[in-house]
């Protein structure tokens, strides 16, 4: 199943599709959603819709929902650490306005950027496979082709850089993915990436948050260019 979500206060699209609450075309994150409705009654468990109005110049695709994260919120990188990294150096480039709280009621803004994931549902062990990428690619076609002002995507991480090729129909091995790294895409997107930053990337020093704000500054000075 899919939905139609309203985006507000966009002037270039009102309506971006998006899976509905009871989407099925995961057998396995089907059932693993069914079973953490019943462990926590009280969370979202549910595809994560994106985050951000669809004027954004900027769209940030991650992997997929945290278990304890987006899918216990309802927002992208809402509420685990991940999202605490990735809300600090957005509001440090300004690219939001408020103060996140880590809950999707917190009032928290994104200015001129959009979020979304690779995959809309928790996979278990936090990891989707290849035929669940491919099943929500129709989600990230549509929010990618609904974003008239989009110049740049930011990967986090290998799967959502090959998902966003896929999507455009790029061959992944035409654009290798390179912490720091700026493809500039046939049509005039640029795909930029960055490793995820997942406290596992974190805590091993793959990525540290000074490497995490290169690549927020040069996107900045792209965008003000």
């Amino acid at each position: 199943m899919s939905g139609t979500v309203t985006t507000p206060a966009s002037p270039i699209a009102a309506t971006v599709s998006e899976p509905g609450p009871d989407c099925a075309l995961c057998p396995r994150l089907w059932d693993f959603r069914l079973a953490n409705r019943v462990e926590f009654p009280d969370w979202h468990n549910a595809p994560v819709a994106a985050f951000g109005g669809l004027d954004a110049a900027l769209l940030i695709v991650g992997l997929a929902p945290g278990l304890r994260g987006a899918n216990q919120t309802g927002r992208p990188f809402t509420g685990d650490f991940a999202g605490d990294l990735l809300y600090a150096t957005l509001a440090k480039f300004g690219f939001s306005g408020g103060e996140y709280g880590a809950r999707s009621d917190d009032g928290l803004k994104l200015l001129d950027c959009r979020i979304t994931n690779a995959v809309r549902c928790v996979p278990p062990q936090n990891k989707p496979v290849g035929a669940e990428v491919t099943a929500c690619r129709r989600f990230l076609e549509d929010e990618i082709s609904s974003l008239k002002r989009l110049r740049i995507i930011l990967a986090l991480g290998t799967l959502a850089h090959g998902a966003v090729l896929a999507t455009l129909g790029e061959k992944k091995s035409l654009w290798k993915f390179g912490h720091r790294q700026f493809h500039d895409l046939p049509g005039g997107l640029v795909l930029a990436d960055s490793y995820h930053c997942s406290r596992y990337n974190t805590n091993t020093g793959r990525l540290t948050e000074a490497m995490f704000e290169a690549v927020f500054r040069d996107i900045r000075a792209r965008l003000s260019g």
